[in-house]
Parts: C-alpha cells; sequence; structure tokens
C-alpha cells in the first residue's frame, strides 16, 4: 500500500508541478488557458476558482488516471475563436511566447528539483561515513591499492579535490567518473599521526554501458566500512541451519580472516567449488566468548553465475554522519546536484542513441513505483531525493527533441525561427507519428527492463 500511495503522490506532485508552468507562463503571455488537468479519463474532481487572473476561467480537473496531464489553451487549429478573442489564442503569440511556454513545463519540473535537493541539505540526512570496506579482489580498487578501512575525505577530479561528505556522496562521484570515462583522485585520511595521502582510481579502464552493480564490482567499491556481524537469519535457510547466531562477530572464514562487513559478503559469494557449496568451518565470537562452526551455504545463480548465500543480512549498520549545508551553500548545493544529474542524464541518453551505453538504463512505471515505495519506507529526506531525480528525469526527458515531446514543439519554433515560415501540417503529421511511434519503443522497452529487473 505505502509503495501505491508513494507512486500516486510523486506522480501527482510532478505532473501538476510541470503543467503549472505551462499554466503560469500561457497566462503572464496573456494567453487564454481552458482546462487545467492533472491525470486523464473519468473527472474525478473539478472546480473553477472565483478568484482568477482577468481574462480567465479555467477550470481546473483531477482525471482517474494519473499517467500525465495537458493545459487546454485557446487555439484556432483546435476549433473556432472568436474574432474578440483571436489574440489571446495560442497560436496567434508571438514565435518566443509561444517558445517560453512550452519551455515552462520542463523548467518547472528542473526548478522542483532544485527546491527538493535545496530542502534536503538545509534538513539533512544521515549517511554512512566515507570509510571503505575491503575492495573486491582483482578490482580496480584493489589494483590501486586500497586495503580497506580507509577514510576518503577529499576526491575530485583532473586535480580539483573537494571535501566527500559521505559514502554516497563518494558513490556518486563514482558514478559520474565510471560513465564519463574519467579517473577519480582521493585523498586518504592519515592515521597513527601519519599525514594524509592522493591515490588514484583508474575509472577510465571500467568501460561502463549500465550503471548498475556489475560496474560498481568492477570499481571494487561496493559498501562502507562495517564490522563483520551477523544479522537477522532467515528461518530454515542455510546460516540459522548452521546454528548462527543474530550478534555472531565473523572472525574468519577457513584460512581467511575477516575484517568487515563487505568481505564478509564477498567471502560467502565465492563459498561454491562450481555449482556446489563449500562447507567451511567459521570462527566466530558470541557474547565474548569464540566458537568454530561448520557452515554450509546455499548456492543461488545471480546472471548465470552460481553464489553462495546464507539466508542472513551480513554486516553491522555502518558509521553515520549528518550531512546538512546552511541556507546559501544549501541552495548551491541543490542548482549544482540538479545540473549535474541533468547533465548525466543528457549524456546517458546519448550514448543510449549511440549505442555506447545499453538500453537496460531505461526505466518504465514499475521501476518508479517500486523506488517510490522503498525510499518512502527509509523517510521524508529520501523521498524527496527520490522526487528530485524523478524530476530531472521528467524534465529532461521532455527536452528531447521528440515531435510528441516539448522539446519536439522547441525544434519546430526553431525552424519557424531560422527560416521564417511554421513546419507545414504534412510534416507536422508525418513527425508526429514518428515521434508516437519511437516514444512508444522506448515505453516496451522501459516496461521490459521493468519485467526482467523486478521479476526475472
Amino acid at each position: 500500500m505505502l509503495t501505491v500511495i508513494a507512486f500516486i503522490v510523486a506522480l501527482g506532485v510532478l505532473i501538476a508541478v510541470h503543467e503549472y508552468g505551462h499554466y503560469r507562463v500561457a497566462v503572464a503571455c496573456g494567453v487564454k488557458v481552458i482546462r487545467f488537468s492533472v491525470g486523464f479519463g473519468k473527472t474525478l474532481y473539478r472546480w473553477q476558482p472565483k478568484r482568477q487572473h482577468p481574462g480567465q476561467n479555467t477550470e481546473f480537473v483531477i482525471g482517474a488516471f494519473p499517467i500525465g496531464g495537458y493545459v487546454k489553451m485557446l487555439d484556432e487549429r483546435e476549433g473556432p475563436v472568436a474574432p474578440e478573442e483571436r489574440h489571446r489564442a495560442f497560436n496567434t503569440q508571438p514565435l518566443r511566447s509561444r517558445a517560453a511556454i512550452v519551455a515552462a513545463g520542463p523548467i518547472a519540473n528542473l526548478l522542483l528539483a532544485v527546491l527538493l535537493y535545496t530542502v534536503v541539505n538545509w534538513v539533512g540526512v544521515q549517511e554512512p561515513v566515507a570509510k571503505l570496506a575491503r575492495p573486491v579482489v582483482a578490482s580496480l580498487a584493489e589494483q590501486a591499492g586500497l586495503r580497506g578501512g580507509e577514510h576518503v575525505t577529499r576526491a575530485g577530479f583532473d586535480g580539483e579535490l573537494d571535501p566527500v561528505q559521505s559514502f554516497e556522496d563518494l558513490r556518486w562521484r563514482m558514478t559520474r567518473g565510471a560513465l564519463d570515462g574519467r579517473d577519480l583522485t582521493l585523498e586518504i585520511a592519515g592515521d597513527g599521526g601519519r599525514p594524509a595521502h592522493e591515490l588514484v582510481l583508474p575509472l577510465s579502464r571500467v568501460e561502463a554501458k549500465d550503471a548498475d552493480a556489475q560496474m560498481f564490482r568492477k570499481i571494487g567499491i561496493l559498501a562502507p566500512l562495517t564490522r563483520p556481524e551477523i544479522g537477522e537469519l532467515v528461518h530454515g535457510n542455510a546460516g540459522e541451519r548452521a546454528g548462527l547466531r543474530s550478534g555472531d562477530l565473523v572472525r574468519a572464514v577457513g584460512p581467511i580472516p575477516i575484517v568487515d562487513g563487505q568481505q564478509l559478503r564477498e567471502v560467502i559469494r565465492a563459498s561454491v567449488d562450481g555449482d556446489q557449496p563449500r562447507t567451511q568451518v567459521w570462527k566466530v565470537e558470541r557474547s565474548g566468548q569464540p566458537l568454530d562452526i561448520q557452515v554450509t551455504p546455499e548456492v543461488r545463480s545471480e546472471g548465470g553465475t552460481p553464489i553462495g548465500r546464507i539466508g542472513a543480512y551480513v554486516g553491522a549498520a555502518p558509521e553515520m554522519v549528518l550531512v546538512r549545508q546552511g541556507a546559501i551553500d544549501g541552495l548551491w548545493r541543490g542548482v549544482v546536484r540538479t545540473w549535474e544529474v541533468s547533465a548525466l542524464t543528457v549524456r546517458m541518453m546519448g550514448k543510449m542513441v549511440i549505442g555506447e551505453s545499453s538500453l537496460k538504463n531505461l526505466s518504465g512505471p514499475l521501476t518508479i513505483a517500486d523506488y517510490a515505495g522503498k525510499s518512502a519506507s527509509l523517510g521524508l529526506t529520501q523521498y524527496l531525493v527520490f522526487l528530485a531525480l524523478i524530476s530531472v528525469s521528467l524534465g529532461v526527458l521532455n527536452l528531447m527533441p521528440l515531435p510528441v515531446l516539448d522539446g519536439g514543439h522547441l525544434m519546430y519554433y526553431l525552424w519557424e525561427g531560422l527560416t521564417g515560415k511554421s513546419v507545414s501540417d504534412a510534416w507536422m503529421e508525418r513527425l508526429q507519428r514518428g515521434g508516437v511511434a519511437l516514444l512508444l519503443v522506448m515505453m516496451s522497452i522501459a516496461l521490459f527492463n521493468d519485467v526482467t529487473r523486478l521479476f526475472g
């Protein structure tokens, strides 16, 4: 139920803000708005405010299916317009006014993202400290010299290092570097009185097409540093059958000393011989007492590769830090994050078009709904971050030069501005059909990815 509610609220807010952008600029340009609708289909609720802008008598509507919305304006192309109101029709407006009205929707979504990121920055959010777990064996991180336990204080590209506020901040920078093919320089805090030092994470060697778990496995930094402690166990699974208990601190698995939770998860995954489980003696500490427990994991398939599982939450909660900014810095960081996410989205779309990035990066309503529910369950700030991310995606997507989207209409106006004449009705019809077909293909791929990701 939480997932459904969170998804509907997210759609309603994002669509309302998008359409309000069109509506508000249309009113400012003197265009008569007939209807403002959030949702399609059967009307659930309608109203007409008594106090409206001069010349406006807009009907506001909430439809039964919250999968979109629209702002219907007076327009000679859609019906007869009285001569005395012709100056208020959309199609009679100057080119700059029509372009501004069309662009206002996506811009409203981007401004909403700035606002949401800013609020999160002001309120603050608890995030893991940027202390690193032991890297994946033979990964880029291990080859770069990371061994686990390092505290990353600054990071950046091309020698320009900025403070790292949390592990999530570091993870975002690694994502940008891997997808852009740029090496990331890390500053590691010194311990025991030793000075800080720098090392380079060669992300240009990742050749990532998808921002997924496999990309981070190649990099080798999967999680923040945690105690190798056993958490909640699934009843009847391998861990419980072996005699493990919640709170057990794992010191070694076979001959391998265990120092953090991520390393323990990797060792469990590798506890297979072909498609058969490998039984090993675990040295654990329970209530201060050492114990030897023989553990045989269950073998599961992940992407066609057999891995070990014990049916337990592995690793204690990491050390946390409250990430919060002041008024001006929080606003500036909101603008910067919106720009960074927008730029990354555009680059990923471009890479998908030319085949350098996988179409698996396209997500549809099922994935969005799933993340809406998960983020809402984690608290208000996480839900606001989710809304900001989707708002950026919606704004950028609508600026794409597809005829059925706002970006397509802006391309028509660009043509009109360059040639002095509008696109012909015949060409408009052809382009609209092609745009609808391409959009349907994209939606089909996104839905297929959703089903594969959630149920595959």
